[in-house]
């Protein structure tokens, strides 16, 4: 049995997704937000429901009673997340080394390692 990792900070697919609609409407319905995400993903109500639920519950959106409904507004910036996004992947694959990363964009290869070559397939 495999034990839970570390939660993540930065939002999985479809968080993102309902939260990008968030930062293009900043306040939405549950409704307002799956008419958002229909043209890229068909999801039912329910479902969005549940992850703007999960998203206010992990901070990142906040949401406020209005008449029958909630109102869903993003509380963490697009700028925000893609600086979290931005240190999770230079953590994961570049040992936290901003320096690496850019030597990498530059293409200059990695001590010690071939700059080209083909991938162990153990490894994908």
């Amino acid at each position: 049995m495999r034990k839970p990792g570390p939660a993540r900070e930065t939002p999985p697919p479809l968080e993102l997704l309902c939260l990008r609609a968030l930062w293009s409407l900043e306040r939405a319905s549950v409704k307002d937000v799956r008419e958002a995400v229909m043209p890229t993903r068909p999801l039912a109500y329910t479902t969005v429901m549940t992850v703007l639920d999960r998203l206010v519950r992990r901070g990142m959106i906040t949401r406020q009673k209005s008449g029958r409904a909630f109102l869903y507004s993003p509380a963490v910036s697009r700028d925000a997340m893609r600086r979290l996004a931005l240190k999770d992947f230079v953590d994961a694959y570049f040992e936290g080394s901003q320096d690496e990363l850019l030597q990498f964009l530059q293409g200059q290869p990695r001590a010690g390692l071939p700059a080209t070559g083909s991938l162990d397939p153990v490894l994908l």
